[in-house]
């Protein structure tokens, strides 16, 4: 018998001040969870993760730390696991749900205490999310650590190595990062001077309207531990969502000024760190 793969879904855990979390009500099966939905194809899991929240409550996220992800077996009659990756996250814009409008999917979405939530969630792997939610509930800010997308190779270039642009693969990632990077709200762009590093962000940066900022402090030629420490200790204090695009060997240094085990990743991967107050509260990872 051929196992059938793992049905993909994504979700998050909203929060605002009180703190109180959003829940729905899924009228099939009468029962209250939190907003997730299975991926579309193609779809990066944070995208998704993002845009099943505002489609079952109108209310747009960016995410925050990571929670347990979940694999459990459908319902009776169905021979399928689904697994789901979660996120807690929080609110970019309005957060008001009276005007929400039912429908065959979701027919009610409200905010509750957690102490509330606890007792109308209809699952214990959703209670299992909340106690997964509090180590990690106050407000902490996404440094998205990138390696540049795949570029033309060093024997086919015949130019600067600076002026070494991204391949036709590398031009392609650089467009899936930008779904992937507006999940986590970024609002500042960071990249080494080299052409394919700012090529890699460079769409992110077009759609969201934000600068390109470059740096040679970043570039392989230029980079040292103490010029790239100074540069993640300001993208820390500054405590906003920001992208830092740089080059495999410049990885060793940003790991370093952060304090986080090294990690080795393909081209067009990205280390997100959640950090509060300087200090690193949650890693996680993400390839394309």
């Amino acid at each position: 018998m051929v196992e059938l793969p793992d049905i993909a879904a994504a979700g998050a855990v909203v929060l605002r001040r009180g703190p109180e979390v959003l829940v729905v009500h899924r009228p099939k099966y009468d029962d209250w969870s939190f907003p997730k939905g299975k991926l579309d194809p193609g779809e990066h899991v944070t995208a998704a993760a993002v845009r099943e929240v505002a489609e079952e409550t109108g209310i747009d996220i960016r995410l925050g730390p990571p929670l347990p992800q979940q694999r459990y077996p459908l319902g009776a009659g169905e021979d399928r696991w689904k697994r789901v990756d979660w996120w807690s996250a929080r609110v970019v814009g309005g957060d008001d749900v009276s005007t929400y409008r039912p429908n065959d999917e979701v027919d009610a979405v409200a905010w509750l205490p957690v102490g509330q939530a606890r007792e109308r969630l209809s699952y214990d792997r959703d209670l299992a999310l909340l106690d997964a939610l509090e180590p990690v509930r106050r407000k902490s800010h996404p440094l998205l650590v990138l390696r540049h997308g795949r570029a033309e190779p060093r024997r086919r270039w015949h130019g600067p190595d600076a002026e070494r642009p991204l391949d036709e693969a590398g031009l392609f990632q650089a467009e899936q990062l930008v779904p992937v990077l507006g999940a986590y709200g970024v609002r500042r762009v960071l990249s080494s001077t080299s052409r394919r590093c700012w090529g890699t962000v460079a769409p992110y940066a077009d759609v969201a309207g934000l600068d390109l900022e470059v740096t040679a402090h970043l570039a392989e030629e230029k980079a040292s531990p103490r010029r790239v420490e100074r540069w993640v200790r300001r993208l820390l204090d500054a405590s906003e969502p920001v992208v830092l695009c740089t080059h495999r060997p410049v990885l060793a240094y940003v790991y370093a000024a952060l304090g986080v085990p090294a990690t080795k990743l393909e081209p067009g991967a990205l280390l997100v760190v959640h950090h509060r107050r300087g200090e690193v509260v949650a890693v996680e990872q993400h390839a394309l």
